[in-house]
């Protein structure tokens, strides 16, 4: 029987349904908890229901998938006609998903290589493109992983958010540099770091901090082969006039792409969400 290798993340990749059908990816969702209600990301909770919640401050929480549903994913993968299976997930600074696909996997009825790939949102969904198109291509399981963990070596995430708040509060950044922002009235810039969320710049206004945003992206870019993504949560504007602006500013560019993130990410950002993820190709 011929080697298949099949591609599985979760649902903080934000991939479009149509790419992950096109590139053979199977995303395992990640939980929102609403109140008393417990949803799946993707399919029973949207971001703008996120949101209204949020500005309401009903109470939101988020869980990891649980081992018992990775482990039925991989069986229904590996009856499908799948050998082995590459499982890319968000940062594990951020979430179980990744221990629990280590779980499941011990037991699946075909080899499983679980990555933490210390990314998240369109940066976790790049790795998991990069390794489907490295398994389209014949390439083993070492090769798929070879090629998401190349990609994301390679990619930065950067972004805005209204306050430091959302993030404080779901224990993703320390409650000191939240207060520091606060404290002192900035618009904070953030990056991803090592699978870690860190203060990148403080800026006095909203408009400084979507402005440097775009010049550090450009300046990231520069004149390379990049995919570039432009997140946001309830702020299309804002987010549609960035994208038209990188466009324009980075000769490299090859897919730009524009998303407003899911119910996960947003529970822990809050609206106003505008960030930028860079990856080289």
């Amino acid at each position: 029987m011929s080697r298949h290798v099949a591609i599985v993340t979760d649902s903080t990749a934000y991939l479009l349904p149509r790419t992950m059908e096109r590139h053979g990816i199977t995303a395992v969702p990640l939980t929102v908890v609403l109140g008393d209600q417990a949803l799946e990301e993707g399919t029973e909770i949207s971001a703008r229901s996120l949101a209204q919640a949020l500005q309401k401050r009903r109470p939101v929480t988020t869980s990891r998938p649980s081992p018992q549903l990775f482990a039925e994913t991989y069986r229904k993968i590996a009856e499908a006609g799948a050998t082995e299976i590459v499982s890319l997930h968000l940062s594990s600074e951020f979430s179980g998903t990744y221990d629990a696909a280590v779980q499941a996997a011990r037991e699946a009825p075909v080899p499983v290589r679980v990555v933490d790939t210390g990314m998240v949102a369109m940066a976790l969904g790049f790795c998991a493109l990069a390794a489907a198109e490295a398994a389209e291509g014949g390439g083993t399981v070492d090769e798929a992983v070879t090629a998401a963990e190349k990609r994301a070596a390679g990619t930065s995430t950067y972004f805005y958010v209204d306050t430091l708040d959302y993030l404080r509060r779901g224990g993703r950044i320390g409650a000191a540099q939240a207060l520091l922002g606060s404290a002192l009235a900035v618009k904070p810039l953030l990056q991803l770091n090592d699978g870690r969320i860190e203060l990148l710049e403080k800026v006095r206004t909203a408009s400084k901090a979507i402005a440097r945003l775009e010049e550090i992206v450009a300046e990231r870019a520069g004149s390379a082969h990049v995919d570039i993504a432009v997140h946001h949560l309830a702020a299309p504007e804002r987010a549609s006039a960035l994208a038209d602006r990188l466009r324009a500013r980075v000769p490299g560019v090859a897919d730009l792409h524009v998303s407003e993130v899911g119910a996960v990410i947003g529970a822990h950002t809050g609206p106003g969400l505008l960030g930028a993820v860079v990856s080289p190709r």
